[in-house]
Parts: structure tokens; sequence; C-alpha cells
């Protein structure tokens, strides 16, 4: 059965699990494997659509991809980001979550940020809209925190994440997400908050986990931040799979007699 925000926002101190799904297929495959929450990130836009960064990512394209997780994985919590700008403003914000939700069948919507994303995270929940948020490194603005490194090691960077975090709770976000922080901060923050934390490089004391699929599966050779465990070599068994397939159409050995009517 699938989980509701509130059994979210009861689940402290237990270890959640999340994972990054962006079609079909692979929504399916995490669903089956019982994850607790999948999230269509847009992060897709690096590991699916081969852009540079998440930044060009559309809210046509989130909606397309999340349409997509949902019917993988009917019965699975499913939160769909919003991509850059689209949530400037309140009403900017308002506009995506509804199509998100209403035509994507996403549960939640999730935005980066911490204080000052705090008024639009607000307007959101007060609408109806459940809200994950996401500090730390944030993909979207990385180039102004000086790109893709550890963020708050430093004592002002540490507090400017903790107040973030805590913000991002009393506006009413169900949880919030912390990227790329040392492995303290974040379990100070997890020990601050009474919603739940969802790390990805942050360390073991978080209330849950999030990697994405295709490094889970070994599918994204560009590049393997450290972060990262990787649970198959998929990239090396398929081109294998696919390398045979090649020869045997090449040498006449496929299609034989038993793939014939």
């Amino acid at each position: 059965m699938r989980r509701t925000v509130k059994a979210f926002r009861t689940s402290k101190g237990k270890r959640l699990v999340y994972l990054t799904a962006y079609d079909y297929p692979s929504a399916r495959l995490a669903e089956r494997a019982g994850v607790d929450a999948i999230l269509v990130g847009d992060s897709l836009g690096m590991v699916v659509l081969g852009y540079p960064s998440t930044v060009p990512v559309t809210l046509e394209e989130m909606l397309h991809h999340t349409k997509a997780a949902r019917r993988g994985a009917p019965e699975t919590f499913l939160v769909a980001d919003l991509p850059y700008l689209a949530y400037a403003t309140l009403d900017r914000a308002l506009f995506a979550a509804e199509r998100l939700l209403k035509e994507g069948g996403a549960d939640a919507v999730k935005l980066e940020g911490g204080e000052e994303v705090a008024e639009i995270v607000q307007g959101l929940t007060r609408a109806g809209v459940p809200v994950l948020g996401h500090m730390g490194l944030t993909p979207q603005t990385a180039s102004l925190l000086g790109g893709y490194k550890l963020q708050g090691k430093r004592p002002e960077e540490a507090e400017r994440i903790l107040r973030g975090a805590l913000a991002l709770e009393a506006a009413g976000a169900y949880g919030v997400v912390l990227e790329m922080v040392p492995a303290l901060l974040a379990k100070e923050i997890t020990e601050r908050l009474a919603v739940h934390t969802v790390g990805i490089g942050a360390g073991p004391h978080t209330d849950a986990q999030v990697l994405v699929f295709h490094d889970v599966l070994g599918l994204y050779g560009e590049f393997q931040p450290r972060f990262v465990k990787r649970y198959l070599e998929g990239e090396r068994l398929f081109l294998e799979a696919l390398g045979q397939y090649v020869r045997e159409v090449r040498e006449g050995v496929f299609p034989g007699q038993e793939h014939s009517f």
C-alpha cells in the first residue's frame, strides 16, 4: 500500500529508502524492490537526456517522466522535482505543482533552497501541496556554490544549511534532503529536525538515503561520485550483451530456427 505524507511525518528515526526513477521500467523495478519512495529527480536531465546539468530540464519534461514513473509504480509514494525557475514565484510554483500532482500523479514535489524559498514552501503547503526540501549541494544553483563539491565545511556554511533546514521544516516541508554535506553536520541537522532527513553523500546518520537509479546499477559511466556505491556494473554487462547481439547478427547466428515462425 502506498505510503502517505502522514506516514513519512511519523517515520522519524526509521531507515527509509528513496531511489530515483525516470521511466516505466525503472520505476517498476524500484517498486518491486520495495523502496519506500521514488524521486523523479531533475537529474534525469543528465543521466537520461544528456544535458550538461539539471538547469535545462523543463516542466514538460518533468511531467512526461513523472507520468511514466507513476505508471510503473502505482503503489509507491512518488516525489517529483520542480525544475529550475519553476518556483521563482509562488504562482509559478503552484502552477508547476498542480500539473505534477494532477496530471503526473506525483504525491509530493521537491524544491531546492532554504530560507530564501521558505515563503514559497509555506504557500505550497497552505494550498495542500506536500513539499520535500533540499539543502546542501543544490544542483540547480551549483555554479553559485562553486561547483559540485562538498557544502558546509566552513562554520558559516554549516550554519546557513542548518538555518535553511529549520526554515523548511517551519514552512511545512514534510522532510529535507541533505546532499553532499559532512556527516556530522547531517547528524546535527537530523537530531534538530522533527521531520525526517534524506541523505545523499551526507553520511549514515540521516533518517533515509537516496541514490540515483543509474548510479546504483552502474549505468552512468561518465562520473561516479565518492558517495555512490555501485551494486552492479551495468554498463559493462549491457555492452557485453549488446556486443554479442551485434556479432550474432553479423555472423548469421541470430535469428535461429527457434526464433522463426
